[in-house]
């Protein structure tokens, strides 16, 4: 037998019996993004830049763990814009979609009413501007807390506040084209929080 096949099944094998699969979609607000030095090589606009507040969505695939807690796949996203404030001109500088592709586990301290908990989680956040400009993906991690209320034995209702760290990379440019970029970062970490709403059942 292959060793990696010998790994997977004896994973498999160390899960506990009474491991269920969940589902849990989410929808939320994100906010309180980082604010960054920015210019634009094509225009000579200098200026602060940052990632607009607005809803995002969401979807999380896991599995229950004996801890108790679970660990799951993450996608997230948020359809926003760039803006920019201060001398940067236009102050809407172009379109923004902000996906999170995050591997996670959480932690729950049951009670008799609610389960709060505690989450971590690390993967890729990839920014993706309107325009014809760059797509740039960065490593990105997460932390977070909130509560669970189980509504049923399969279904349980939550809500929860995250924070992400997306690493850029000090003195990059992001988001170029033909003519230029209209990012040039003078920071290494972009904050980012979420506050979000959802229902998860079990299977």
């Amino acid at each position: 037998m292959k060793p990696s096949i010998a790994v997977l099944m004896t994973s498999l094998c160390a899960l506990p019996a009474t491991a269920e699969v969940y589902v849990a979609p989410f929808a939320g607000y994100s906010f309180a993004a980082s604010e960054f030095d920015i210019s634009n090589s094509a225009s000579a606009d200098t200026g602060q830049g940052k990632i607009a507040e607005s809803e995002n969505y969401g979807v999380m695939l896991g599995i229950t763990t004996k801890d108790p807690g679970s660990v799951y796949l993450l996608y997230s996203h948020q359809a926003t814009d760039l803006k920019g404030a201060g001398n940067f001109s236009p102050e809407i500088i172009t379109s923004m979609d902000v996906d999170y592709f995050h591997v996670g586990g959480t932690l729950y301290f049951p009670t008799q009413v609610l389960n709060p908990y505690v989450t971590t989680s690390l993967g890729l956040t990839s920014m993706r501007p309107g325009g014809g400009y760059s797509t740039e993906t960065r490593f990105s991690m997460a932390i977070g807390g909130g509560f669970e209320y189980q509504v049923t034995q399969s279904l349980a209702l939550f809500a929860e506040v995250k924070g992400y760290a997306t690493f850029v990379n000090a003195d990059n440019a992001l988001f170029c084209d033909g003519s230029g970029c209209i990012w040039n970062i003078q920071s290494d970490i972009m904050w980012q929080g979420q506050a979000n709403i959802g229902a998860s059942l079990k299977f």
